[in-house]
């Protein structure tokens, strides 16, 4: 199975938080957190248009200047979903430019931002033209877990403590479709973009009997009009979605144990912060920080497939050996037995 989506961290793992996740023969991609987002390309960054920010430290949030000036004179909305207080700490980045010419642009960058606590959601809109001065308020009860929920994929979030609120994040793939080759030739059709909007036909659950054409240049047989029905059954196969989790910036405590075993409950792939070492637990409890020991924990009791460890403290640049070794160590070891966790 060719996953849909190919998410990897942007930079080492004493550098700054964010995870990049492009969308295969798309020009669409989520950000997780943006902090350094030097090694992205200008094609990268204006793939994005949804950006989760876990928390607004500076190593998890300065990037976001790029993606503004990028943004600049351009059709576009930018999706932003942060914590509890997320909204202050955005209008602050905006007002601290000068924007008295933005009116003579003739496109205009619109930023849509959702503030997440507790009990209610907040959405104000930022508009290029009007000096991104805040309108539209809206305020709801949080009804469910849910930040972004497209026909394919939804994000799910759950708030951990990190002395401040900061947002533990998951994406998941409703189902994958996967597209059989030879089924293809048999029936005289090329691959090609097409495939995708295939894809969302199945994914918006269109009737079997729809029609479904595929561009001429992508097809040798006599026809390119198809039934979706027909066609799904021929060419497509269904398995289990992709899921992914995204921890970091958080304090080994029992309520947010709880919450991530919730929200990375046998994810394909787990993205989790080891910023220390056991050897200096003390200094990670007093930061609210996990240890390499405590992410391989976490990664275990949660089912997880596949472990990638990142947000180490500076003090280990010589050493990413060692907590490789103890993260990927202690998931093996809770793998078999959840006794005796870290402390």
């Amino acid at each position: 199975m060719r996953p849909s989506f190919q998410p990897r961290l942007v930079n080492p793992p004493c550098g700054d938080p964010s995870l990049y996740i492009p969308f295969l023969y798309q020009r669409k991609a989520i950000l997780f957190d943006a902090g350094d987002l030097t090694s992205l390309s200008n094609r990268d960054l204006l793939k994005i248009d949804h950006i989760f920010i876990t928390h607004a430290h500076m190593d998890h949030f300065s990037g976001f200047d790029r993606i503004l000036r990028l943004g600049l004179g351009r059709n576009k909305t930018l999706h932003l979903y942060g914590p509890d207080n997320f909204l202050y700490n955005l209008e602050g980045k905006l007002s601290s430019y000068q924007w008295n010419l933005v009116k003579n642009f003739t496109h205009q960058l619109i930023i849509k931002a959702t503030e997440i606590t507790e009990n209610q959601r907040v959405t104000r809109i930022f508009h290029c033209r009007n000096g991104f001065s805040a309108s539209g308020e809206k305020m709801g009860v949080l009804m469910s877990n849910i930040l972004l929920e497209t026909p394919s994929v939804t994000v799910t979030t759950a708030i951990l403590d990190h002395q401040i609120p900061c947002l533990g994040l998951a994406l998941k793939e409703r189902f994958h479709i996967n597209i059989i080759k030879p089924a293809l030739t048999e029936l005289g059709l090329i691959p090609g973009p097409w495939l995708q909007s295939f894809k969302e036909y199945l994914f918006l659950e269109q009737p079997p009997d729809t029609m479904f054409k595929v561009p001429t240049h992508y097809t040798r047989s006599p026809s390119n009009y198809f039934s979706l029905g027909e066609l799904a059954d021929r060419i497509a196969r269904t398995t289990a979605g992709q899921k992914i989790a995204y921890i970091t910036d958080v304090g080994f405590t029992p309520e947010n144990i709880a919450r991530i075993k919730i929200l990375a409950k046998e994810v394909d792939h787990l993205f989790i912060e080891a910023a220390f070492l056991d050897e200096d637990s003390g200094i990670a409890a007093e930061k609210f920080h996990l240890t390499a020991r405590q992410a391989g924990y976490l990664a275990a009791v949660c089912g997880v497939e596949r472990l990638t460890v990142f947000h180490f403290s500076p003090r280990y640049t010589t050493r990413y050996d060692s907590i490789h070794k103890e993260a990927h160590t202690a998931f093996l070891h809770y793998q078999h037995d959840h006794t005796n966790p870290p402390p």
